[in-house]
């Protein structure tokens, strides 16, 4: 029986595993402090449970979660036929000197082992500290579009 949309099960399907190792970005939804929605690319480590993400302390999301922790996020490829990760969950902040352990693991799959060391260590120079970002997955959707599709279609 297939897995529903929803079910966090749902992370286990081959076209979620290679979308969560994937280099490509996240785009994060969320509303921002004056009440209109947001949708931004970024980068993110899913640890096996939480999506982290890294930012820095005066980025707007960070204020607008803060106010309005409850968040989507997808992930995409633009390959046919697509796959598509959606997520809900509701996101923690949290505070950390440096930066996030979890953005220098991204940087380093997103660029490269040496190109995203050397990123994060210009990063170092600018900032003093950053805000992690965890998401807990509490609903998830994929689409294949060969053994899962939209609800809309008629199939």
């Amino acid at each position: 029986m297939p897995v529903k949309q929803g079910d966090l099960g749902l992370l286990q399907h081959p076209a979620a595993k290679d979308l969560l190792a994937s280099k490509i970005p996240a785009r994060l939804a969320y509303i921002a402090t004056d009440g209109t929605p947001r949708v931004i690319p970024i980068w993110f480590h899913w640890n096996g449970r939480d999506f982290i993400l890294g930012t820095p302390p005066k980025a707007p999301k960070v204020k607008a979660l803060a106010k309005n922790p409850r968040i989507s996020l997808t992930i995409d490829d633009n390959v046919f036929p697509h796959k598509v990760l959606l997520v809900r969950g509701t996101a923690r902040l949290e505070s950390v000197e440096g930066v996030v352990p979890e953005y220098a693991l991204a940087a380093e799959r997103y660029f490269g082992p040496e190109q995203g060391k050397a990123w994060v260590a210009q990063l170092e120079q600018m900032i003093s500290s950053m805000v992690r970002v965890t998401i807990t997955p509490d609903w998830i959707g994929l689409l294949d579009f060969q053994t899962r599709f939209p609800s809309a279609l008629p199939l």
